[in-house]
């Protein structure tokens, strides 16, 4: 099922980008590091996945210190020292309770405000959209900082070449606020899916209720993430592209207003399928998996922070985002993207 939420073509009342943030953790591991404990080489991981180097934790870092840093230079960006709330996507919290959110909140100084975690693995930042998107609507929130973080190698088996050589940790961060539908920045239709009868694909197998309460101890490697490549892949392409025009509809657009796509960025040859289905040139596909590896949630914020910085993305510029994550999980969404001081 699909279901969609943000500003329509109408207009109204709508959640606009007014900051964005980015942070990767300072530890650099290249294919070259990784090939010394894995059975693979710098030219098979760079053509299979596209990426040179990925950015991971120290030891003692966790989820929230990822958040704090991109929250902070979202609002730095923003020139905003309050909102109403703070949405934190991720698969990776602190611990499971309480939520990562709130102790976020409270290291940005930022009161005692609403504060909760959300959960939809790669997909995390567009339901976090969608979420921020309702509070700005119904007038719950007229500022809200939403933030997608994951230290995705606490996850990850680092023997496991599947995932070891993807698989990376950073936060990305947008300061939404309350404005029209018509200006610049503001939030599009957010198209959302899942299909919780393809769960297996991708999964932490042990770890939650499911395994403990069986009072069977968790199996070798079950406190890992798995992914089954193949059938990913083709689900990937699949919800990523149709939900892409999905959104394109909703928010009245045609294929060729689009000025960039901003897709997950889950491996490169994901991306180039995913840009050929929707019928958007390599050119106008922006990228920095090649730098920074596959973030989970925070991929699509940290690729448009980069992107804004770098000078790839300006303002007045149409583009397009679309997701695939666990869950299953995908959604999309459409904007125009408003004029900002430099992230």
């Amino acid at each position: 099922m699909t279901t969609s939420a943000g500003a329509g073509r109408g207009g109204g009342r709508a959640a606009v980008v007014a900051g964005v943030g980015g942070y990767v953790p300072p530890d650099v591991v290249t294919n070259a590091e990784l090939t010394h404990r894995l059975d693979t080489s710098e030219e098979w991981i760079r053509t299979r996945t596209g990426i040179r180097a990925r950015h991971v934790i120290a030891p003692g870092t966790a989820t929230s210190d990822l958040a704090v840093a991109a929250g902070r230079r979202a609002l730095e960006c923003a020139g905003a020292g309050r909102v109403e709330a703070v949405v934190l996507a991720t698969t990776t919290p602190d611990r499971p309770c309480p939520a990562t959110a709130p102790e976020v909140a409270a290291r940005l100084g930022l009161g005692p405000v609403a504060a909760f975690d959300i959960a939809a693995v790669c997909t995390g930042f567009l339901y976090g959209l969608a979420t921020a998107a309702g509070l700005i609507a119904s007038g719950g929130a007229g500022r809200v900082l939403l933030i997608a973080a994951d230290a995705f190698t606490t996850l990850i088996d680092p023997g496991d070449r599947a995932t070891a050589v993807i698989f990376a940790d950073g936060a990305g961060a947008v300061v939404l606020r309350e404005g029209d539908a018509g200006e610049a920045g503001a939030v599009g239709p957010v198209v959302l899916g899942s299909d919780g009868g393809l769960g297996h694909l991708i999964e932490v197998p042990a770890g939650g209720s499911r395994q403990k309460s069986s009072g069977a101890p968790a199996g070798v490697g079950e406190e890992f993430f798995r992914m089954r490549g193949r059938e990913t892949f083709r689900h990937a392409v699949e919800r990523m592209a149709g939900a892409a025009h999905t959104a394109l509809e909703e928010a009245g657009w045609k294929r060729g207003d689009v000025d960039h796509l901003a897709a997950h960025q889950a491996n490169a040859r994901i991306l180039a399928a995913v840009g050929d289905r929707i019928g958007i040139p390599a050119g106008r596909c922006l990228s920095n998996i090649e730098e920074v590896g596959n973030t989970g949630a925070a991929s699509i914020p940290l690729l448009l922070a980069h992107s804004a910085t770098a000078g790839r993305l300006r303002a007045g510029e149409r583009v397009l985002l679309t997701a695939f994550g666990g869950g299953l999980t995908w959604g999309a969404t459409t904007m125009t993207w408003p004029t900002l001081p430099p992230p």
